[in-house]
Formats: structure tokens, sequence, C-alpha cells
């Protein structure tokens, strides 16, 4: 049997997939959320409607935009995904993302932060974001 964090750490990748690369928000928000969605970016507004209407929009702004999972951390009912994002364009972005999941499994809050991935050349240390 799959433990509490490994479930939500998978159903937490599988809704980012969702609406992020395959650009289906109202499907990943049918599957994966719960009864509210607490949105803490301030970029979009909060609830379920508002989160699909973001996500639709962006679809059609930045088609081919991708994310890859570097990392996934589960602690209680927390998942906190280190994300690359590809744009297209000239920038790409490293991202945190953090979920809160209710006692049902269904994700119910979400922050984020991001940052643009710098340049080798423009960078303190050899050291990647990732």
């Amino acid at each position: 049997m799959v433990n509490k964090f490994e479930q939500h750490k998978t159903n937490a990748v599988a809704f980012y997939d969702l609406m992020f690369n395959q650009c289906k928000p109202e499907e990943a928000v049918e599957k994966y959320v719960g009864n509210v969605y607490i949105q803490h970016n301030p970029h979009v507004g909060d609830g379920k409607k508002a989160f699909i209407d973001y996500f639709k929009q962006m679809a059609k702004e930045y088609p081919g935009k991708r994310v890859s999972f570097k990392r996934i951390i589960a602690e209680e009912n927390y998942v906190v995904l280190h994300c690359f994002q590809e744009w297209p364009g000239d920038q790409n972005y490293a991202g945190i993302d953090i979920f809160r999941f209710d006692d049902n499994g269904k994700i119910i809050e979400h922050w984020d932060v991001l940052q643009i991935v710098s340049e080798a050349s423009v960078a303190a240390n050899k050291n990647t974001m990732f």
C-alpha cells in the first residue's frame, strides 16, 4: 500500500503536469483539488475558477511552455516541488511550489516562488540552480 506522503507527491506532480504541460487546468482541478483552493501567488486569483482561467490564458500566450521536476519533498500534508520551467523566449525559471492537502488527499492551498535561471557567465559560482 502506498503511504500518504508518496500519494501526495504523486498527486502534486500529476496535477502540475496536467495543468502546466498538458494545458488542461479544468481536468487538473477536477481530479486533484478539494472543495476550496486557496491561492497565495499574487498574480493568480483565489479559487478554482480563477486558477483555471489563469492557466487557460497562459496556455494561449505561451504555447510550448514545459516544466520538469527536479525534487519532490513531502511532509505532513505538504508537498514541495523544485521545478525547472522552460518558457518560449529568452528566460527560464527555477521554481518552488508548495501544496497543502486536505485529509482526503486533495490539494487545497498553494504557494510559489520563481527565480530566473542565470547564465553561467554571470553566476558567482559554478553550481547550477538544480
